[in-house]
């Protein structure tokens, strides 16, 4: 007897956390992805430490293919293993588009960019070309620009800030000169940055992710 594999959809529920600025007024929205073996604490973290962030609504959203980290018994997610990859993908940014859409009917949001760091940025980038809202950019640290985006979707990111640690080895210096190539030739403002680091979301990315922010505003 032969096993088929065949997959059905289902619901199930995603996790995401909001930072938002007092006042009731609209705001622009910073929307984060977190890392493999993270949770959305650690996105939002991480944007929350950029200065001007506190004039944004922040919105740290979790994978959601949750598991135990084994060291510590925490509670983590990924955004997708490669299997059933199209279909975790499709699954991937509906999540991503009713979040937004649900934030926006609660406050208004004057600009939005996308921000992730290592796994979260193959989400950053596959939400800003997939978005029907318009993009304002995109934040990158650690993690490459997905080969299936074609050079037009790519085009609605408009501004990008790519950060890479120069001693990464999982980023390299040749992915990330590659990401540079296709983001300019889709004619995306591109700010690429280099800093003393690992496989980090450094100090000195968050100063021009800092200036990053206040340049799509103006």
């Amino acid at each position: 007897m032969t096993a088929i594999e065949r997959t059905i959809p289902t619901t199930t529920h995603g996790r995401f956390l909001v930072a938002s600025p007092s006042g009731s007024a609209a705001a622009p929205m910073l929307v984060g992805f977190h890392g493999y073996g993270e949770g959305a604490e650690a996105q939002l973290e991480r944007l929350r430490a950029i200065p001007s962030a506190n004039e944004w609504q922040i919105v740290a959203i979790q994978g959601l293919h949750r598991f135990y980290d084994r060291r510590t018994n925490a509670v983590v997610a990924s955004w997708m293993t490669r299997q059933d990859r199209e279909l975790a993908i499709a699954d991937n940014l509906a999540y991503v588009a009713a979040v937004i859409e649900q934030l926006l009917r609660e406050r208004p949001a004057s600009h939005i960019v996308f921000a992730g760091f290592s796994q979260g940025v193959a989400m950053t980038f596959r939400a800003a070309a997939a978005s029907t809202r318009p993009v304002a950019g995109a934040i990158a640290a650690g993690g490459d620009v997905p080969p299936e985006i074609s050079r037009g979707a790519l085009a609605k990111v408009g501004a990008a800030l790519i950060g890479r640690g120069v001693r990464d080895e999982w980023y390299t210096s040749k992915i990330h000169g590659e990401d540079l190539r296709r983001l300019r030739e889709a004619d995306v403002r591109v700010q690429a940055l280099e800093f003393d680091g690992g496989h980090e979301w450094s100090d000195e990315l968050v100063r021009a992710a800092d200036a990053f922010l206040r340049s799509v505003r103006s």
